[in-house]
């Protein structure tokens, strides 16, 4: 049986991973919009992992006989100035989810919920890999800047990404 302090705070994590899911879906509308088509499918194949990332604590959740709870999303930012506005963005997502994995971490030590360990360790090492995967995105496109063909190339290089 779950904890209720540790499915309440899970349920808490399964509205932010379909947050930014949605928010990824955003990111990818605006790239679409702005004729950026490498950068809009690997935002949507981000989408479709974060909504894996939700389903896996839904799954979770009710695998321990506790009970999901889905709370209401709000509209996300669609207003991006330029491609590594949107990477910048999506790093600072990254990094706000790290800490709530962090945090999910902390409370289960609390509650000496050892059943979740190895659920967070995965979602601990996944995120290592999120932000370095952005990070490393956002550091390309701060190198180029404004050039048109080194964007272009960027652009070609993550029209490559297949979902996870």
């Amino acid at each position: 049986m779950i904890p209720k302090k540790i499915e309440s705070a899970m349920n808490e994590q399964v509205q932010k991973e379909f947050a930014s899911a949605y928010l990824y879906l955003s990111m990818s509308a605006w790239a679409d919009a702005n004729s950026w088509p490498g950068m809009a499918t690997w935002l949507r194949a981000q989408w479709e992992e974060e909504i894996a990332h939700g389903m896996r604590f839904y799954s979770f959740i009710t695998d321990r006989g506790g009970r999901v709870d889905l709370k209401a999303l709000e509209a996300p930012e669609s207003k991006f100035t330029s491609p590594l506005d949107i990477f910048e963005r999506a790093l600072a997502n990254e990094q706000k989810v790290t800490a709530s994995i962090n945090d999910l971490y902390e409370l289960a030590q609390n509650q000496k919920d050892f059943a979740s360990y190895p659920l967070l360790d995965w979602f601990a090492s996944e995120q290592v890999e999120e932000e370095n995967s952005v990070g490393q995105i956002v550091d390309d496109l701060r190198r180029v800047g404004d050039s048109g063909e080194a964007l272009m190339l960027i652009d070609h290089r993550l029209s490559t990404r297949t979902p996870a």
